[in-house]
């Protein structure tokens, strides 16, 4: 099981249009073929989905 999840990514991002949900970060043909295999443990774009985020820069 991989120890990164796309659901916990703040780059995952749903498309209304489509209904599915996908990659919001501009990836290079190396870096897309790397995710499309499903090699994604390490993935250098992962970003915790954090709300509060911006609250705690704020203060």
């Amino acid at each position: 099981m991989s120890s990164i999840l796309c659901e916990n990514c703040a780059y995952y991002s749903f498309d209304e249009d489509t209904e599915e949900y996908y990659c919001d970060v501009s990836l290079d043909e190396d870096e897309m073929a790397r995710f499309l295999s499903g090699n994604i443990d390490n993935c250098p774009f992962f970003d915790p989905y954090d709300e509060y985020k911006t609250v705690r820069k704020q203060n």
